[in-house]
């Protein structure tokens, strides 16, 4: 048997329930993972609120996509993106489905190495946003020289997407609340408040205006300001104000879009290494037991400390 995680109806984090599941043995090409930290993201409980359809059907519905763990059984020609897993292999689980568990079983294909040098925390928490943020990068061809406005700047997603254009020597000016100013700083980006004269405060920093606009928030400010500094539209993406996107011709990833999923998917071997060698990281902001899966996405929606939560089983 395994502890889950489900929604057993429509609405708030109240229809979370911890339930029992019975167990069954891997299958060709699958691998039985015990879960020692669980991704907590906000597509999780938005999934269960009916903002994508309330079709009864789908309950109860298991929650989570990403998790780290230890290989506990594999399954015939268990082979992952980086070879053959074996039992006891420390490995991070991504795209799953039904993450929130003690244990997990799920494709050969969603688990992937874990470097020594990241905690199970770090691990859990990792591929999304970093999958996300890569992407935002990879659509907008950010490169060297490049300014770059990063809207939410101190998010899981935007903490990334700083990271990694800084990597790639881009300049980087960041919108966050005030009391993450230096957090920012520390990252290498340029902070600015957002909120009522944001573009004007931007213009400042950025007299000759900005290359590249990544919106991880969805905010009408965020779209209007990056509209007016932005050039060319082609370098400008969201990952939340798809309605905006459609209708005022700039791009937007993810959202079920199946050139960002692949996309994303082939670059978690790059981005595991990468984090492993410590050139970038997430940053753990609070962990919960299982038991209080329903208080993290509650926690979640409102306004909390920078950094990704974590489930520990």
């Amino acid at each position: 048997m395994t502890r889950v995680a489900v929604a057993t109806a429509f609405g708030g984090p109240e229809v979370v329930r911890i339930v029992d599941e019975a167990l069954v043995k891997p299958s060709a090409g699958q691998v039985l993972v015990e879960v020692k930290a669980i991704g907590v993201n906000p597509i999780d409980y938005k999934l269960y609120s009916g903002a994508f359809g309330s079709d009864e059907s789908t309950l109860p519905r298991h929650l989570g996509s990403e998790a780290s763990g230890v290989v506990l059984e594999v399954g015939n020609s268990a082979t992952g993106p980086a070879g053959p897993i074996s039992v006891g292999d420390e490995v991070i689980v991504s795209g799953a489905q039904g993450a929130y568990a003690e244990k997990l079983l799920v494709p050969a294909d969603a688990v992937l190495p874990k470097p020594e040098s990241l905690s199970w925390e770090e691990a859990a928490g990792l591929l999304l946003v970093a999958g996300t943020a890569y992407d935002t990068l990879a659509v907008t061809n950010v490169s060297e020289g490049d300014t770059v406005l990063v809207h939410g700047a101190a998010g899981g997603v935007g903490s990334v997407v700083v990271q990694l254009a800084k990597a790639k020597g881009a300049r980087v000016i960041g919108t966050a609340r005030e009391v993450n100013h230096d957090d920012l700083r520390a990252l290498g980006a340029e902070p600015v408040e957002y909120g009522d004269g944001l573009l004007g405060r931007v213009k400042n920093l950025a007299p000759d205006g900005v290359d590249v606009a990544i919106d991880t928030v969805g905010t009408d400010e965020a779209v209007d300001v990056s509209l007016a500094l932005v050039v060319d539209k082609r370098r400008f993406v969201t990952i939340a104000a798809f309605e905006r996107a459609g209708k005022d011709g700039f791009q937007s990833v993810g959202g079920g879009n199946p050139e960002s999923a692949e996309r994303r998917k082939k670059a978690r071997l790059d981005l595991v290494k990468s984090a492993g060698a410590g050139d970038f990281g997430v940053t753990i902001a609070k962990r919960f037991s299982l038991d209080e899966t329903a208080k993290a996405h509650e926690e979640l929606k409102a306004e909390h400390p920078r950094g990704k939560f974590v489930l520990i089983p």
